[in-house]
């Protein structure tokens, strides 16, 4: 289900930057300002969700989350990088130590 839901947000936030409708969307926004303000809004949005982990509610916190994952589609969006890719990156990691994968990381 999760999943669903982001391959679903990737492709709504595809189909902003190439909408061309007289009101412009917050994404279609985003997506013009630039790779240096979206990596800004990332980290903002990063850093809230830090704060709402160790000093909020539950509530707090998958709200920034949601405002996490939400920016981060973005991000990848207007670098052309697919979800799909992400997605891919990630299966091909499940089943493989987390510290054996970070040390083949730092070889690199």
């Amino acid at each position: 289900m999760t999943d669903d839901v982001l391959t679903r947000l990737s492709a709504t936030i595809r189909e902003r930057r190439n909408d061309r409708g007289a009101t412009m969307s917050y994404t279609r926004q985003l997506l013009h300002s630039g790779p240096e303000h979206c990596a800004k809004k990332l980290g903002e949005e990063a850093v809230e969700t830090v704060i709402a982990a160790v000093a909020q509610s539950d509530a707090a916190l998958k709200a920034e989350a949601a405002d996490l994952l939400y920016h981060l589609l973005v991000l990848l969006e207007l670098r052309g990088v697919a979800f799909t890719d992400v997605l891919s990156e990630l299966d091909r990691r499940m089943g493989q130590s987390g510290l054996a994968e970070k040390a083949a990381r730092q070889e690199r």
